[in-house]
């Protein structure tokens, strides 16, 4: 029989007769005895951002191509679903500190969104797109040695933001 991972919205399995309640197997034990009986296994489901400024930040990633829903711009907590099912979640740092009071920004970039795009000729509009409209560039289209094109932006709050696309004579 095929190992099945369960996730948080499965349905509690109950347990086999004779087998206490809670056990736990993980993915790496395959081989061994037990049963997952209601174990939870994380899987990606969203990624969140601390915003200082949500309107801003929603017009730059609207502008990068993103349909973030119209009308969120006031809002305390945005979030919406990405084309494959991974939320992309936006909180302003008011929001963020009326549960953790203390919070504060951490230094530098901490983090990285990657967009495909269709083509390297779309890497390199989108990228010329949001540069001419002000936005920061950090890194200018360029081949990679890995075969993709490739080129970096920032958010209003500093996270990159790749842009990248397999080169034609990667793909075949």
């Amino acid at each position: 029989m095929p190992l099945r991972t369960p996730y948080a919205d499965d349905p509690p399995a109950a347990p086999a007769p004779g087998t206490p309640g809670r056990q736990v197997r993980f993915v790496q034990d395959a081989g061994g005895t037990g049963s997952y009986a209601g174990r939870m296994t994380p899987r990606l489901d969203a990624f969140g951002l601390v915003v200082a400024d949500m309107a801003r930040s929603l017009a730059f990633y609207r502008k990068v191509g993103l349909d973030i829903p119209a009308g969120a711009d006031t809002e305390p907590h945005v979030e919406f679903t990405l084309p494959g099912g991974v939320r992309l979640m936006f909180d302003t740092v008011e929001t963020v500190r009326s549960f953790e009071p203390d919070w504060s920004p951490p230094g530098g970039s901490q983090m990285s969104l990657a967009l495909r795009c269709a083509d390297p000729a779309e890497v390199d509009s989108v990228y010329a797109e949001m540069t001419d409209a002000g936005y920061q560039g950090h890194l200018k289209p360029w081949d990679t040695p890995w075969g993709q094109r490739y080129a970096v932006l920032r958010d209003p709050d500093g996270n990159g933001v790749d842009l990248y696309a397999p080169l034609e004579s990667a793909t075949g």
